[in-house]
């Protein structure tokens, strides 16, 4: 058994699927509902792996189930290309040379703006809207990713993220989309942005989180920690994770005060994204199945908190992702798949 995990977790791993290795578990009867069922008028949308030019097509940011924008190749070969791809077009927002081994990091939005990290030798900020495309800073300094919404965040006009500083602490910045200086102020220790301005603590540490920071008051929360689990928390809610003394995983949300704590998942399971609590409504997670070593895909579900329901998005998924109230999926296998979302903005319910 002990080998056979092993293996899942490597093929777990190069498809991006789950943040750890799962705990055996006792098999679960119960079938939630599907999507289509639990919820018919929720916005949903299959996308090819491939742009009309049969070039692959990987999107990083969902604007709403059918606007996505991503990266491909140029035909050649020759270019790497951020683009926004509709169902009906496909608008190239940036091309950048295949020989500066170029990458586009953290993209993200607010309303029709887009905004996103670039690397193309060098580090640097970028904005666009309907019609523009425009730089607005390189002094971006040691970005720090951890695949989660907060890498970069656009409130009011301002992009917030994080950033490694030589004295080993983190640096906060924000500059206007506008352009002007960009501001920062270095904490000690190691933060993340989970919703600003909140920012939470423990991002080096296996214990996970202890406190959340507000970047722009200093107020500080402490966060009720469990022994042997680990805590990660948006402003509103902690997601714990710990393996009992038989092996299995429990997944559990609380609020950071420990208050309203609540078993979520358990056994074969694990968490499906970074991000705490998506919209303060819904927790994502996997349940590994016995086809999930050899594919390493796995049935992906939504808990929706305020009914305390299960419900599966996907019986067979991989390279789940989360951004922007869209949670993304492949199903097929690693080489021939196509893309779903599903926007949990429009499942009807409190906002």
């Amino acid at each position: 058994m002990k080998s056979n995990m092993v293996a899942l977790a490597a093929a777990l791993a190069s498809s991006g699927l789950l943040l750890g290795l799962p705990a055996a578990g006792p098999a679960r009867d119960e079938t939630p509902a599907p999507v289509a069922v639990a919820w018919p008028t929720a916005q949903r949308a299959a996308l090819p792996a491939t742009l009309p030019d049969g070039t692959a097509y990987q999107p990083i940011f969902f604007q709403d189930a059918r606007t996505s924008v991503g990266t491909a190749p140029s035909p050649d070969g020759k270019q790497l290309r951020l683009l926004v791809r509709t169902e009906a077009r496909v608008r190239v927002l940036r091309s950048l040379p295949d020989a500066v081994n170029p990458s586009f990091q953290a993209v993200t939005g607010s309303g029709t703006t887009l905004a996103w990290i670039e690397n193309a030798g060098a580090l640097s900020l970028w904005t666009a809207d309907a019609s523009t495309v425009r730089r607005v800073t390189v002094d971006v300094g040691n970005f720090r990713s951890y695949r989660s919404s907060g890498d970069l965040e656009v409130v009011d006009g301002q992009a917030h993220w994080v950033a490694g500083d030589k004295s080993g602490g983190t640096s906060v910045r924000s500059v206007a989309l506008s352009g002007g200086p960009v501001s920062g102020r270095v904490l000690p220790g190691s933060w993340r942005v989970t919703g600003w301005p909140w920012l939470v603590d423990g991002v080096t540490d296996t214990r996970g989180a202890s406190v959340l920071r507000n970047a722009v008051t200093g107020e500080q929360r402490p966060i009720t920690r469990t022994a042997r689990a680990s805590t990660e928390c948006s402003p509103d809610y902690c997601r714990v994770v710990s393996i009992d003394d038989d092996g299995w995983s429990r997944i559990e949300l609380m609020h950071p005060d420990g208050s309203n704590r609540s078993t979520i998942a358990e056994g074969d399971v694990n968490t499906a994204v970074v991000d705490v609590a998506p919209l303060g409504r819904f927790e994502l997670w996997v349940r590994i199945g016995k086809t999930s070593e050899l594919t390493g895909n796995a049935e992906l579900l939504v808990h929706e908190i305020a009914t305390n329901r299960t419900v599966q998005i996907s019986q067979d998924a991989g390279q789940i992702t989360y951004r922007n109230g869209v949670v993304s999926w492949t199903a097929g296998s690693l080489t021939t798949f196509v893309r779903h979302s599903l926007d949990l903005r429009t499942i009807p319910g409190a906002p």
